[in-house]
């Protein structure tokens, strides 16, 4: 006994069968650095400013258990994971200036002459948004059996925007209308 409590004993075998039938969540932090410009804003961030972006990507599913599977007892193989934020998001917007494009079109170019690597995007770029759009970007990538549970997105060391696949079941929408 530890703690007041009863150890059960569990045979390896028993152990297998009860974690392979468990949903389990994994969660890989990307981090990449981007500025932006908030459109029309009244306040500083109407200005071209950067932040050091943290993107935490958490998927949910059950390991597998195909034994001759080099991915045996995996959600998804964390390098899987690497690539497709690499392809979907880090290679777009790392090292870029985010605008909307609401911005007139001679300042667009302006930003792309200056800057080089400009992204423009149909929203204002705020974390909230920015996360959003992400969340859409990779969800076509992510392997059958395993579903997004949630991202987080922090746009400085105490400022993030999350957003969770619950919230944003087309169900579940319809309770956050104004």
């Amino acid at each position: 006994m530890r703690c007041g409590r009863k150890e059960k004993q569990i045979n390896f075998g028993s152990f297998i069968l009860l974690v392979m039938s468990q949903i389990i969540r994994v969660t890989k932090e990307f981090p990449f650095e981007m500025a932006h410009v908030l459109w029309n804003y009244d306040g500083p961030c109407r200005n071209v400013h950067g932040h050091s972006y943290r993107l935490f990507v958490t998927l949910s599913g059950v390991p597998g258990v195909d034994q001759d599977s080099p991915k045996n007892g995996m959600v998804i193989d964390f390098s899987d994971l690497k690539n497709i934020i690499r392809n979907q998001i880090i290679n777009i917007f790392d090292h870029s200036v985010v605008i909307s494009d609401r911005i007139n079109k001679d300042k667009a170019d302006l930003f792309k002459e200056l800057f080089g690597n400009t992204v423009l995007v149909n929203y204002q770029p705020t974390c909230e948004n920015l996360v959003a759009d992400f969340a859409v970007r990779i969800t076509p990538y992510i392997p059958a059996g395993v579903k997004l549970h949630s991202l987080k997105l922090y746009e400085t060391a105490t400022s993030f925007a999350e957003w969770y696949a619950s919230d944003n079941d087309p169900s579940a929408a319809s309770r956050h209308l104004p």
